[in-house]
């Protein structure tokens, strides 16, 4: 099957496609648009940043992604701008896009090198791309600087904040190119699937139970481009309208496994402030619009932002196959380091989030090397339910402190029933040296991962009793 998507407007068709070719790769190579840079081959400094724009109804979606972990395949039938695009567009083809222009004037660029990763970003947030309403230097996140010229660089995006597009003819493009049938490939002995639909997904996965599960590949990404890993069977889910759903009745939130962390952001911080926090600081801005919530879940990593989160707010998962759904607690899908509870053919479907109630205490904190587009070191979430001064309830998860992230057992017994007061805080951190034994690694020690957590257990407590109490000061001591 050949991969069809337009570039600047006019259609690319592409044979015998490699399913972990990435669209850097293809863009350097193979076009010779070498503005598009290759920095770190992992989605972290934004060199490579390209727009990928998504039919939207009459209108089209776009996106700032990282085009050096994003594999072909996940381009089918979308519309791709990259920094040579900003000079042709409009009457004055050829000449410097208003941005660019702005970005030359005001000595935004020293080396040059992450210049037009930066220029993608900032343009992404002018034509009004998805996390458009961030404040700039949110946008800017998962762009590096190694020259440290971001005060510039936030100058000439907050000068020109707005620009004009005419996407007429490319909704015209992509509706050509639109299908609902599954598309499919493959190369040599290599297949690749692109299913529309729930349904379809979960006969493929019948037919292929040991396919890999691709939505933004923001960590398989990085097995091809670190690991120069052979996926042999991979099925890209990103265009199932299914798994994309935000439904928010009084009582819970449930989100489909699709549904990519920039997406998910005001409804998380509508859940619970802490919550959309937490997604704000999930990358940077091109890893958010490609990764999922579903897949941050799926891939079981004992330091991914978003489970512990979940697991202490209560959250269930559903999980699908050809023949059933059951629903589990998400703590119980996490059963040892690299293994999950996801039984052969099964996807996870959707994920249901119960709102916090006015007695709930939450607590949900990340703490990392760097403070922005970082992994975690620890990531400690908490829900106290408080009654009459007494601790009803109480639900405290980790990641980065164990194989998987995990409930602190002996932490929460330890509040449960007690009265909400200092002793009682003072008793539960003791207890939570015995939950869990950390390894040391180059994010840090054991002993910083023991400390750390115990010190967002008096976070909690000491953001109750009125204090104001920032992450940055507790990642500074």
């Amino acid at each position: 099957m050949t991969v069809r998507f337009l570039l600047d407007g006019e259609t690319i068709a592409l044979e015998n496609v490699d399913p972990t070719a990435t669209l850097l790769d293809f863009l350097r190579y193979r076009t010779a648009r070498t503005g598009t840079k290759e920095g770190c081959a992992e989605g972290d400094c934004g060199a490579c940043t390209v727009l990928v724009g998504t039919l939207d109804g009459e209108d089209v979606t776009w996106r700032a992604v990282n085009a050096c972990i994003l594999f072909l395949p996940i381009i089918h039938g979308k519309a791709l701008l990259t920094i040579e695009s900003l000079a042709s567009a409009g009457p004055n083809g050829g000449l410097l896009n208003p941005l660019q222009r702005r970005m030359a004037e005001n000595g935004s660029s020293q080396c040059g090198f992450c210049t037009p990763g930066f220029v993608m970003s900032l343009y992404g947030r002018a034509i009004g791309a998805s996390g458009f309403e961030l404040p700039i230097a949110d946008v800017i996140a998962g762009n590096l600087c190694r020259c440290t010229g971001y005060g510039p660089i936030l100058a000439a995006g907050e000068a020109v904040v707005k620009l004009a597009r005419d996407d007429r003819t490319l909704v015209a493009g992509l509706e050509a190119l639109a299908s609902s049938e599954t598309v499919s490939g493959e190369l040599g002995e290599r297949r690749w699937f692109i299913p529309k639909s729930a349904g379809a997904l979960a006969m493929l996965l019948a037919e292929h139970p040991d396919a890999r599960l691709v939505a933004g590949a923001t960590d398989v990404g990085l097995w091809v481009t670190k690991g120069l890993r052979t996926l042999d069977t991979l099925i890209f889910i990103g265009d199932i309208a299914e798994l994309q759903h935000i439904e928010e009745p009084p009582e819970s939130l449930s989100i489909g496994a699709g549904v990519r962390y920039a997406d998910a952001h005001a409804a998380f911080a509508r859940l619970h402030p802490d919550l959309g926090e937490l997604t704000r600081r999930i990358g940077g801005l091109q890893v958010r619009n490609a990764g999922t919530v579903g897949g941050n879940i799926a891939n079981g990593s004992p330091i991914g932002d978003g489970p512990p989160a979940l697991i202490a707010l209560g959250a269930t998962l559903t999980l699908r196959s050809a023949g059933r759904r059951r629903v589990i607690k998400l703590e119980d899908y996490f059963l040892e380091y690299g293994t999950q509870d996801r039984q052969p053919g099964e996807f996870i479907e959707r994920i249901e989030i119960p709102r916090p109630m006015p007695n709930d205490i939450v607590l949900i904190s990340k703490l990392s090397r760097r403070f922005d587009s970082d992994i975690s070191a620890v990531c400690g979430a908490f829900k106290l339910t408080v009654k009459d001064g007494l601790i009803a309830q109480a639900r405290v998860a980790f990641g980065g402190m164990a194989a998987t992230p995990r409930r602190a057992a002996g932490c929460e017994a330890a509040l449960t029933g007690q009265p909400f007061q200092e002793a009682t805080i003072a008793n539960a951190v003791e207890a939570l040296k015995g939950d869990y034994a950390p390894l040391t690694d180059v994010r840090g020690s054991s002993a910083y991962r023991l400390d750390a957590a115990a010190g967002l257990l008096w976070r909690l407590w000491r953001r109750a009793e009125g204090e104001t109490v920032s992450v940055l000061e507790l990642e500074n001591g």
